[in-house]
């Protein structure tokens, strides 16, 4: 039996997909993973002698992941609890900061009050550009997010991009 259906351009997949309603968060849904969770980690593999770029991935953005399942699975109130428990120090001052930015990044997109251990200042990085190349450096520091760039911080539009 041969198809008979109608192929869409991956355009019109697109626009479908975000033409398509929201679903409903399910708020007897719980939190699986936390910043602190993911703090934990990164302080093990500081120990190991990784650098920050590793912590920036399997911390940083792993926290983003996260927050954005728990976030359509139980909606804004439920996905900042992510950033409930201040996240141990790590080890690395840049990685610290960056948990700091993300929890204060977040909360002022989704409308939510930013915990209070993000607001410390020591959570602050010198300078840093995680994940960035430092051809693409001076585009960091115009376009980063407040939250990242007054912490030190400075990442591309595209740093926060996830598939």
């Amino acid at each position: 039996m041969a198809f008979q259906g109608t192929v869409l351009s991956v355009d019109a997949l697109l626009e479908r997909a975000q033409a398509a309603p929201e679903p409903a968060p399910v708020s007897a849904v719980g939190l699986r993973h936390s910043a602190a969770d993911n703090a934990a980690r990164c302080s093990e593999l500081v120990a190991a002698g990784e650098d920050s770029a590793e912590s920036w991935r399997f911390g940083i953005l792993q926290t983003l992941d996260d927050y954005t399942s728990t976030l359509r699975r139980g909606g804004p109130q439920l996905a900042a609890r992510v950033f409930e428990r201040e996240p141990q120090r790590t080890g690395s001052v840049d990685v610290d900061a960056a948990f700091a930015a993300l929890a204060d990044f977040l909360s002022e997109r989704d409308g939510w009050i930013a915990p209070q251990w993000a607001a410390d200042p020591t959570r602050t990085a010198r300078q840093w550009f995680p994940a960035v190349p430092s051809i693409f450096r001076a585009e960091a520091q115009a376009v980063s997010p407040r939250a990242f760039r007054r912490r030190g911080i400075f990442i591309t539009s595209s740093s926060l991009a996830r598939a």
